[in-house]
């Protein structure tokens, strides 16, 4: 705990905080919308899916993550759309991140494929829990008992937070840039403390593999995330089987090596489950980390009289 309250406080301390704000889950090719507006609408599916994340077990507020997505295909005329929401509350130490967006697209046929072009909308909230710091539990020589830099109450803070993105879909791959946070949002925490958020790059992209069996199926994806000042990059293969079983491994560069599960429950129903190792020092101090993902679909670009559902994974 005392790690955690030591960094809280550097941090409001310096009065400016930049940070990347957006955290990174593991099964990002399944929860497309949460980091790409224009992959809002996919498909001919109605997607509801939610994603939580435990990260760093075993270590005292470590962080977590949960991410709601909602998105749906429409047409105007013979001009196909699509429009979403999505919601994420993560939480780290001290901290608390929020944000709430509305997502548009507009799809064009393009060769065998669609390319989409999506904005969202919203805001960005973060919060800090100045009520349970205890600043006579760090000794140094640099902080008081009574520092006025640190809150010594609850501090929240809100801002308006806009994102653009082109995602293109073929019958056999995908590939996905975005920016977020493209409006800098700045986030006040009280009177002494303002925090700034970077625009952040995504670029994803994945392939389908198949072979003679037509039971199998390989899935090799890739997720590139930065903020030009750093970069995270996860590398993943995925296998398939008969369009109900899935497993794989994935490797975050200097990161993490993680274990990928899915299976289809029923038509339409997806569970997923991963497990991460880190493969820095943090191995020492943690269990790994845990996350569930599970999501529902059903197709409504079809004429009402039919109930066939579709797999809701991409590709």
């Amino acid at each position: 705990m005392k790690r955690y309250v030591v960094l809280c406080v550097v941090l409001l301390a310096a009065g400016t905080v930049v940070a990347q704000f957006d955290p990174q889950v593991g099964q990002y090719m399944l929860i497309p919308t949460a980091y790409n507006p224009a992959a809002a609408g996919e498909g001919d599916l109605m997607k509801v899916s939610g994603l939580h994340r435990m990260q760093f077990t075993g270590i005292p507020n470590a962080p977590m993550t949960t991410y709601f997505c909602l998105s749906s295909p429409f047409l105007i005329g013979k001009t196909r759309h699509g429009a979403g929401v999505r919601f994420m509350n993560d939480r780290f130490g001290l901290f608390t991140n929020m944000t709430f967006h509305v997502q548009y697209a507009y799809r064009q046929k393009l060769g065998r494929g669609y390319l989409s072009a999506g904005v969202d909308l919203g805001f960005v909230s973060v919060g800090f829990k100045g009520d349970s710091v205890n600043l006579n539990t760090i000794k140094d020589n640099y902080h008081q008992s009574d520092d006025r830099a640190v809150p010594s109450s609850a501090q929240a803070g809100m801002s308006f937070d806009m994102g653009v993105g082109l995602y293109y879909t073929a019958p056999r791959w995908y590939a996905s840039l975005s920016y977020s946070h493209a409006t800098y949002p700045q986030v006040e925490l009280g009177e002494t403390s303002t925090v700034h958020l970077r625009g952040t790059m995504y670029a994803m992209g994945g392939y389908n593999i198949t072979f003679k069996n037509k039971d199998w199926k390989l899935k090799p994806s890739a997720f590139l995330m930065s903020d030009f000042t750093s970069w995270d990059l996860t590398l993943t293969a995925m296998c398939e089987f008969k369009g109900k079983y899935s497993w794989g491994v994935s490797y975050r560069i200097a990161a993490n090596v993680a274990v990928l599960l899915g299976i289809d429950i029923i038509d339409g129903l997806h569970l997923g489950y991963t497990y991460e190792l880190p493969t820095s020092k943090l191995l020492i101090e943690s269990y790994g980390s845990h996350e569930i993902y599970l999501a529902y679909g059903f197709e409504i670009l079809r004429p009402k009289n039919t109930n066939r559902y579709k797999s809701i994974r991409f590709l």
